[in-house]
């Protein structure tokens, strides 16, 4: 990936270049990304070797996305168990405060 002095970025993905310009301070976000779709991406062709272009490109962003949506509904599921414990923790306090 390379930056010009605007901010323009030129990311090579199968073999094509994209011009992205990134909002400032958004250029090490628009590189791990860039580096996260390469990754997928030669995954995706170790698993089907036979697959090129679009239809390489299609599998490994919704492997992506597939990852995304996990992630985001364990980070839920983390969430809710931690919001039961606080609540917990919560009605034991008012009990004890009351005990009082």
């Amino acid at each position: 990936m390379s930056v010009d002095r605007d901010g323009v970025n030129v990311v090579s993905i199968l073999g094509n270049d994209y011009t992205i310009k990134a909002p400032e301070g958004e250029q090490q976000t628009l590189m791990a990304a860039t580096v996260m779709l390469k990754a997928a991406l030669a995954d995706t062709k170790r698993k089907y070797p036979s697959l090129i272009g679009d239809k390489l490109l299609v599998l490994a962003a919704l492997n992506l996305c597939s990852q995304q949506i996990e992630l985001k509904q364990q980070h839920k599921q983390e969430l809710d168990r931690y919001q039961e414990q606080v609540s917990a923790t919560v009605d034991v306090i008012e009990r004890t405060i009351g005990q009082s």
